[in-house]
């Protein structure tokens, strides 16, 4: 198997769509960064706010697909920067189709 890089684990996981926003993670910024080192990857997720209700649903989304592509996979948690937050929220007013 190839060395998937950080850009391919970036446009993998921008194929997880949000389930009430029509964006993907990536785009919204939820998956902030992913580090490869050889099969291991570290995906950092940054939520507008701790305790999110869906936020596991978002990680194991993510964890799946970049496992089915033979990396093993760790996250990390943190909140939004406020740009970042702004960002999202103006992705999130138009683009939001609900639960």
């Amino acid at each position: 198997m190839s060395q998937i890089t950080q850009e391919d684990a970036l446009k993998i996981a921008a194929q997880v769509m949000h389930p009430a926003i029509d964006r993907n993670l990536v785009d919204l910024g939820i998956v902030k960064d992913i580090e490869i080192k050889g099969t291991h990857a570290t995906v950092t997720f940054a939520f507008p706010a701790l305790n999110i209700p869906i936020a596991d649903q978002l990680i194991g989304s993510v964890r799946s697909i970049l496992e089915k592509q033979g990396l093993s996979v760790d996250h990390q948690v943190t909140v939004m920067s406020q740009p970042e937050l702004q960002s999202f929220l103006a992705m999130e007013q138009a683009a939001w189709k609900g639960l």
